[in-house]
């Protein structure tokens, strides 16, 4: 039983918000948060717990990296989580880029119907660059072949009654280094 009595507890006059921000401030030191960023930037550890062993390398717990985290997506400096999927490495040697000249209207019924696609591994919008390139949708098919990749996106067209839009498919013929985002120049801290 507290022995002060309700007249001498302390009044808490400050919002929920940031009450949550001196928390998150509190639970990782800038050092912490920088070597978190730092291993994020590089993928999470292959291993049963990624979380808990980066929580370990910055000397924290599992709970403070997964807050930071939190915070951070909250306040925009991550905006998602992604797999980078080497897909050479799992034999997918045929990758093509398909844009499509969509009318405005039904741009975003058409990247749905290209999304529910297992071939499809991205489907965006772009802005046209006209007069040179009219293209707005762009979707990116893999396979192990070109020719398995040049039947997927027939069926596509075929499937859903693309037959008279305009598309151009960009075969990829070198595979550049992908990796995570990179949030800041080495020992800077953001956020």
């Amino acid at each position: 039983m507290s022995q002060l009595s309700s007249q001498h507890k302390p009044q808490e006059s400050y919002s929920c918000e940031s009450r949550r921000d001196e928390s998150i401030a509190e639970q990782l030191s800038p050092l912490q948060q920088q070597k978190l960023r730092t291993i994020l930037e590089c993928g999470l550890p292959h291993v049963a717990q990624p979380y808990l062993a980066i929580a370990e390398k910055i000397l924290a717990t599992e709970a403070q990296v997964l807050s930071q985290i939190e915070y951070w997506q909250t306040d925009g400096l991550v905006k998602r989580f992604g797999l980078v999927v080497k897909h050479r490495q799992l034999g997918y040697k045929a990758n093509a880029m398909v844009v499509w000249n969509i009318p405005d209207e039904k741009v975003s019924s058409v990247a749905a119907m290209f999304s529910s696609c297992s071939e499809v591994s991205l489907c965006y919008r772009r802005p046209r660059r006209l007069p040179h390139w009219p293209y707005n949708l762009f979707c990116m098919i893999h396979g192990t072949e070109r020719s398995i990749v040049l039947a997927q996106i027939e069926a596509m067209v075929e499937k859903f009654s693309l037959q008279n839009i305009e598309k151009d498919i960009l075969f990829s013929f070198k595979a550049y280094k992908q990796q995570g985002a990179r949030y800041g120049k080495k020992g800077l801290t953001n956020g």
